[in-house]
């Protein structure tokens, strides 16, 4: 609840207890509560009438609205932060969320981009809400990139969405796409019949797992002469992918198993839900 302090005061020097804030009405706490019930999509009446449940007095709607602006300019400033010219390795997917927009909550595709500067340092670039995954939208997010300074990347992972694809042909040319190996995976087993997924999927997932590309192509061709009259879709899904999922074989100084899946990026995902 609301807390009354009476603070003496001198004749000749003002005074103010070390244990709170001049003229600061709320404690840090109480702002974060506030700025998180914002985000999660509580609108600032409902915050206003929340306070008065829980005893905290005069905390208007306008009051919420000036402390979550505060967050606003925060967000922007990481969002439009210049950034370094390369980045060898781009990780980018999306994630569908509701989130506030002109004061109504809808659903709208979260883009994420997360990438290694030539020093080793990871970080996540860019964080932007679009109202589709299409390839405008793939464009407008990596011309973002650009205008903040980006000029090369090496090696981009992300699934199979064509727009990515398309998009990533265009702006940036010279650069390798890493299909994502889990999802490729996931498409393949789609494929075959329930009765036959733990014994095969063990066999398709050692195709990644050999120390170079030229074992892992002699894996794939065995398991392709073995199923392909057994289960010709989940094979011809397979030849058609294996190439792109296949690049990260041409970074041998970086841990495979980091550039040849979104992994990365889907962590950082599930954080976001969370």
């Amino acid at each position: 609840g609301t807390v009354y302090l009476f603070i003496p005061k001198l004749q000749k020097a003002g005074y103010i207890p070390f244990f709170i804030s001049e003229r600061k009405r709320s404690e840090q706490a109480l702002i974060g509560l506030i700025q998180e019930a914002f985000i999660n999509g509580v609108s600032t009446r409902k915050i206003e009438r929340l306070s008065k449940r829980l005893g905290i007095e005069n905390i208007s709607a306008s009051q919420v609205s000036a402390i979550n602006k505060g967050l606003s300019e925060q967000v922007e400033e990481f969002r439009s932060r210049p950034l370094e010219s390369e980045y060898p390795f781009l990780w980018i997917d999306a994630l569908y969320e509701k989130v506030r927009d002109n004061g109504k909550v809808i659903s709208m595709a979260l883009m994420l981009a997360y990438g290694i500067n030539r020093k080793g340092k990871r970080e996540i670039l860019a964080i932007e809400p679009m109202y589709d995954e299409s390839e405008a939208s793939w464009r407008e997010f990596f011309c973002k990139l650009k205008r903040r300074g980006v000029r090369k990347i090496c090696l981009c992972v992300s699934d199979a969405h064509l727009g990515i694809q398309n998009v990533l042909r265009k702006e940036w040319l010279g650069s390798s796409w890493q299909r994502c190996k889990v999802h490729f995976m996931r498409n393949i087993m789609a494929r075959v019949p329930h009765r036959d997924k733990s014994l095969f999927a063990e066999r398709l997932k050692q195709i990644w797992l050999q120390p170079d590309k030229p074992t892992a192509l002699s894996v794939a061709s065995t398991l392709i002469d073995e199923y392909g009259k057994r289960f010709p879709e989940a094979i011809k899904c397979l030849e058609e992918g294996l190439e792109d999922s296949l690049q990260f074989y041409e970074f041998p100084q970086i841990d495979k198993r980091r550039i040849s899946s979104t992994n990365v990026v889907e962590m950082i995902m599930r954080e976001i839900r969370r």
